[in-house]
């Protein structure tokens, strides 16, 4: 395919971190909704993020199975029915008012997410020429910050529009409280349903534009792990799965929790709140393209050593500090998480050669750190009746993040082929 031919292929990839990144920046806008629409807990509205990222850890071998037998261009297909029937499932959720159903749409979007992910992050590096591959990569990630910055204010437009106050409600009649509830959880229909509506069309673009074919099953003459969690045997790859599960979990309590956060904490309205989250997203995305550059003078595990310090400082700020500057403190936060994901995963599978697709997995199902650290979150604000609490939870994943970029992400070499070694000589 020459260059000229490959670019609608690109641009249909890089439309697909913009939207993976678009659906899960609306959480942070559902869960503020859905925690008032049924009445819930914190930590009952955190099933939000449960739902979402344990689908991540079953579906990433599933997701790596579709690929291998059908090829990427399956993976994407697949990826997208799959995430727009998790949209248009949530029409019946609205109508039969039920938070369970709610979940299951989630859970169905994030399968759908999961195979899109792991199909499109290695796919955008083979199309095209090879010299421009990661700039390809980084320039189709750009476009997840984009969305993390529209989703939040975009969709508190569409969804917190009939939002009414506690003291509205309470003022209300049973019967009316019930109904204006009920209006509220349903103004999540239409957007949803256009975002479905976009990825079919996507869908249908993909199914009929030609795309390059990569080879998926090309011979690996070294030996490689026998399962994919002996692939673990490299110490490096256990410390970056355990970094990405705290790192995603991190992130998930910062940016899901941030209304609900921001709200209480700095005696904000969610609109506003709204605002300030987009504000976050855009300081991730500045964040992004400053650390890349930083990375030219500085080496990778040390940039992440110390912004993950300088997190771990912010976080006490986060806690102990009121009023709107925690805001600006938990925005600051999010400034200093945009590289380390990026990050983590390049340091975690660097030098495993013939076990890099098994880290590769490993460190895609360690998100499910986004489904049980939020938990922790939840339960310590829930216990002190202090959402700012929770901060202790972040903070503890920023400290092993650190801990992975001063010395875990160091390459030893594995204890089976070392022994091995040593019966040769």
């Amino acid at each position: 395919m020459t260059k000229r031919d490959s670019i609608f292929p690109i641009i249909l990839l890089t439309s697909l971190f913009f939207l993976w990144g678009f659906a899960h920046n609306l959480d942070p806008i559902l869960i503020p909704h859905l925690k008032r629409s049924f009445t819930l807990s914190t930590v009952q509205a955190t099933l939000v993020d449960s739902a979402v990222f344990m689908a991540y850890f079953l579906m990433a071998i599933p997701a790596g199975m579709i690929i291998k037998k059908g090829g990427y261009k399956v993976g994407i297909i697949t990826g997208l029915i799959v995430f727009a029937a998790g949209c248009y499932l949530f029409i019946p959720a609205a109508n039969t008012q039920q938070y369970t159903f709610f979940l299951v749409a989630l859970f169905v979007i994030a399968c759908g997410l999961t195979t899109l992910e792991t199909a499109a992050n290695p796919y955008i590096t083979v199309i095209g020429d090879p010299e421009g591959a990661s700039t390809r990569l980084n320039f189709a990630q750009s476009f997840n910050g984009l969305a993390t910055t529209l989703a939040p204010i975009i969709g508190a437009k569409f969804i917190l529009t009939k939002s009414y106050t506690e003291e509205a409600l309470k003022a209300m009649s049973p019967a009316a409280q019930q109904f204006a509830l009920a209006t509220e959880a349903s103004s999540v229909k239409m957007p949803y349903f256009i975002l479905g509506t976009v990825l079919l069309v996507i869908a249908v673009f993909f199914f009929f534009t030609k795309m390059p074919v990569v080879n998926t099953h090309a011979a690996n003459t070294t030996t490689k792990s026998r399962h994919i969690f002996q692939a673990l045997r490299h110490k490096h790859l256990s410390w970056a799965v355990a970094a990405q599960f705290f790192y995603v979990g991190g992130q998930v309590c910062v940016l899901s929790l941030f209304l609900l956060y921001a709200t209480t904490a700095a005696h904000i309205n969610e609109t506003a709140a709204s605002y300030y989250l987009g504000a976050a997203g855009f300081s991730f995305l500045i964040g992004r393209f400053i650390g890349t550059a930083l990375m030219k003078f500085i080496a990778p595990q040390k940039l992440l050593g110390l912004y993950a310090v300088i997190n771990v400082l912010l976080c006490f700020g986060a806690i102990y500090f009121h009023g709107i500057v925690t805001v600006y403190i938990v925005i600051g936060i999010c400034f200093f998480m945009s590289i380390m994901f990026p990050t983590i995963f390049a340091l975690g599978i660097k030098g495993l050669g013939s076990d890099t697709e098994y880290g590769s997995s490993l460190i895609i199902m360690s998100i499910v750190g986004g489904a049980i650290v939020p938990r922790f979150y939840a339960y310590i604000s829930d216990h002190t009746g202090n959402i700012q609490d929770g901060y202790w939870v972040p903070l503890c994943c920023f400290v092993i993040i650190a801990l992975f970029g001063l010395s875990g992400y160091r390459i030893r070499q594995p204890k089976t082929e070392s022994i091995a070694a040593s019966h040769i000589l």
